[in-house]
């Protein structure tokens, strides 16, 4: 039996986990791409909780950077990146709900070499950024095309790193604002955290009615903190599958695997990113057990785990986490 059928997904969801009726939605049927996350568009989808979509995702530079010999700079218009797929409307979704998200499965679409990564001007995590001013030159810029296939990522002729696919950008819409889709928050967004990855569950609080739900930036690999701040980013096709939990309440992301249970937490200093995400979960752990705040804090000092997904985005995102088999 799969795991999920214990998740809270098939607990408390009003379809109970199991998979309703079959949507696609695909560039063409997308239209224009959104570059905020907010309330303010129109939906692309309207879908009942249960639903299995198919959605195609353009890679975090909407398919501009198409050869090793481009310019970042030349060919890409910031903020005009990281352009996502939706809103999805999820019918009877009301603040304080969750949208519950099944990851089914990320693949790659495209020509190949369908990979690409790169180093951008005052982009990056060892480099000087707008938001950390030093004197000394940014560092050239440079571009380079992968091969992804079911073998692996194709890294040069010596080394084939894993196929390690996840959705790098998903999240729902902030209540009154439109923020940047480059930036993390509570509703989700840009968080670049390789555990958000086919076989797990991302529960997304509702901040709007409909939930609207967003999508994009696939990755076929990542190391923890994407350090020069660009993954190896590719257009995808990913099916998920939604579910709706009423009165959820919680107000951070939480991610949910077979072996353990996450919050996620975005913010900077990277101190307070990991803080968010502990407090969700000391809260949580907490209730989940029935025992004192002092308790689980306690016992989160002794197993915790923590996983760090960007270092180099607007805000910092961490991840908190317990292995179930310590949820009695």
């Amino acid at each position: 039996m799969d795991w999920t059928s214990g998740s809270i997904m098939a607990r408390k969801g009003v379809a109970k986990g199991a998979p309703g009726a079959r949507h696609s939605l695909t560039i063409a049927d997308q239209g224009a791409f959104h570059y905020v996350y907010g309330p303010y568009a129109d939906p692309v989808l309207e879908v009942e909780p249960g639903a299995v979509v198919t959605v195609e995702t353009h890679d975090a530079f909407e398919g501009k950077v198409t050869s090793e010999s481009d310019k970042p700079t030349e060919v890409l218009t910031f903020p005009f990146l990281n352009p996502q797929t939706g809103p999805i409307f999820v019918r009877g979704a009301e603040k304080g709900d969750a949208l519950a998200v099944k990851i089914i499965s990320i693949t790659p679409r495209g020509p190949q070499p369908v990979g690409t990564t790169c180093l951008i001007p005052e982009f990056g995590g060892l480099v000087s950024t707008g938001a950390t001013a030093m004197l000394n030159p940014p560092l050239p810029e440079r571009v380079k095309k992968v091969v992804v296939d079911e073998a692996g990522v194709h890294w040069s002729d010596s080394v084939i790193l894993p196929y390690e696919p996840f959705i790098g950008t998903i999240g729902t819409a902030p209540q009154i604002e439109a923020i940047s889709s480059l930036q993390p928050d509570y509703y989700g967004g840009n968080m670049d955290l390789p555990d958000v990855a086919p076989g797990a569950i991302i529960y997304l609080p509702v901040n709007t009615p409909g939930g609207y739900l967003y999508l994009g930036d696939c990755h076929a690999i990542q190391g923890d903190g994407e350090l020069c701040g660009v993954a190896l980013e590719i257009p995808a096709t990913v099916e998920i599958q939604i579910d709706l939990i009423k009165g959820h309440g919680n107000t951070w992301p939480q991610l949910e695997t077979e072996d353990r249970m996450a919050f996620i937490g975005s913010a900077r200093p990277m101190e307070d990113a990991i803080r968010i995400a502990y407090r969700e979960l000391v809260r949580w752990v907490a209730a989940e057990t029935g025992q004192s705040e002092s308790d689980a804090y306690l016992l989160l000092t002794m197993c915790g785990k923590v996983r760090l997904g960007n270092m180099v985005d607007p805000k910092y995102t961490l991840a908190a986490a317990i292995e179930k088999k310590y949820l009695k």
